[in-house]
């Protein structure tokens, strides 16, 4: 691979143990200082989620420098090589957390592969983090073997994003907690996530074994995932799970408050008025004011995330019955805290209420014909939905694609309108 007099190559920067800002200096002054280096521009810093790797890690700093050198690729590579060391690098696990990572992303128009480097970087153009600070700095310069800018190339992949055309890859590397997810809907909406490549916190009340399985089955899927039992009735186990939680992956991007009590079935079934009530107040609304609150509070410091809140379609319309009332009551207070939330969190934290209909979980599982007669004649698509139609609502409400939704309530009731 031999060099020209002087060539620009292109590398990326990160960090994601200790002071990054400090590393990422380190590595810029480095380079400028040696002698093979004519000139150095670099981009802006940009914080981004870790993408794979182990569990507990911190959020990258990533940048990107044009470099003009004279040095052949070779002895380039081995200079950033020796740069990482310096600063403290090591290679014990793969993705694993670094101090500093440099990557030698193009050199001129050089294709090539040798036993220590590939050019150009092989998964460079599958990498936002790569991307977005390149893009800042050489958005015209072409691929050598793509033949696309880096301007093209970050818009394909924000395109494919957007779209969801790469099947489990529009989430990665978000962090998420989906409160209730060890059954039902919030486990469809935790599998989801995971199937789009998300790391997902299982929240649950009290079974450990059923939480376990959630999770098991989000890493089986590729994704990190960790465990939390709370009783959401308490005001201090809603707190202790927002600060667990976001202490578990050091933030999060994604919350889905999603756990509800159950008073449709089981001993609850016959509880008064009053008691049901009271376990709805305190679950569906007081729990999710309080995590809502928390850690959108810190979602917006940190810069970015987004919410998801559980309404229910006919708290805006009216349903009969006591049942009517108490759920009308609890989750309209959920739809109207939602709206007010996305204003005070705007415009770095999204907020969203999902607004499910009839859908067939617990209960509807054991309906009486007389309700199931009821669900298909109110529901235009008659059918039960399922707890995966919500899901895949969820699903996009977290991702990209749905940059420009917030404040709504976004029904998934197979068009029902009453």
């Amino acid at each position: 691979m031999p060099a020209t007099a002087h060539v620009a190559a292109y590398v990326a920067l990160g960090s994601n143990l200790g002071d990054r800002r400090a590393y990422l200096a380190r590595a810029v002054a480095a380079l400028r200082a040696h002698p093979g280096v004519a000139r150095l521009r670099l981009s802006s810093i940009y914080e981004t989620a870790p993408v794979g790797g182990p569990a507990g890690q911190g959020r990258y700093l990533n940048a990107a420098a044009e470099v003009i050198t004279s040095l052949p690729p070779a002895e380039l590579f081995r200079l950033l090589m020796a740069i990482e060391a310096e600063c403290g690098r090591q290679r014990v696990v793969v993705d694993g957390p670094r101090t500093l990572d440099l990557d030698l992303l193009l050199y001129d128009d050089l294709v090539g592969c040798t036993p220590e480097l590939i050019l150009p970087h092989p998964r460079l153009h599958l990498r936002g983090f790569v991307l977005v600070p390149l893009a800042e700095i050489a958005a015209g310069v072409v691929h050598p073997s793509l033949n696309k800018t880096i301007a093209d190339l970050l818009a394909d992949l924000q395109g494919v994003r957007a779209c969801g055309a790469t099947p489990g890859r529009e989430l990665a590397g978000l962090r998420a907690l989906v409160t209730g997810s060890t059954s039902g809907i919030g486990a469809a909406i935790a599998l989801a996530f995971a199937d789009a490549a998300a790391d997902v916190i299982v929240h649950g009340r009290r079974s450990v074994d059923a939480a376990n399985a959630i999770a098991r089955q989000v890493r089986a899927r590729g994704g990190r995932s960790a465990v939390r039992l709370a009783d959401l009735r308490s005001p201090a186990a809603c707190l202790q799970l927002a600060d667990e939680s976001w202490a578990e992956w050091q933030g999060l991007d994604v919350l889905v408050c999603n756990a509800g009590a159950d008073t449709l079935t089981g001993e609850a079934a016959g509880w008064s008025f009053e008691r049901k009530l009271e376990e709805l107040f305190a679950v569906d609304v007081s729990a999710t004011v309080a995590l809502c609150r928390s850690l959108g509070q810190r979602m917006k410091s940190a810069g970015s995330g987004v919410i998801l809140t559980i309404g229910w379609d006919q708290a805006e319309t009216g349903m009969e019955g006591d049942s009517g009332q108490l759920f009308g009551l609890t989750k309209g207070a959920v739809m109207a805290f939602t709206r007010s939330l996305a204003l005070s969190l705007a415009p770095q934290v999204r907020v969203n209420c999902l607004a499910p209909g009839w859908i067939r979980t617990a209960w509807g599982e054991s309906a009486s014909d007389v309700w199931q007669q009821r669900v298909r004649r109110e529901t235009p698509l008659q059918r039960w939905g399922e707890p995966q139609d919500v899901a895949n609502l969820a699903r996009w409400a977290v991702s990209p694609a749905a940059s420009f939704v917030s404040g709504q309530v976004l029904r998934t009731n197979g068009g029902a309108i009453r």
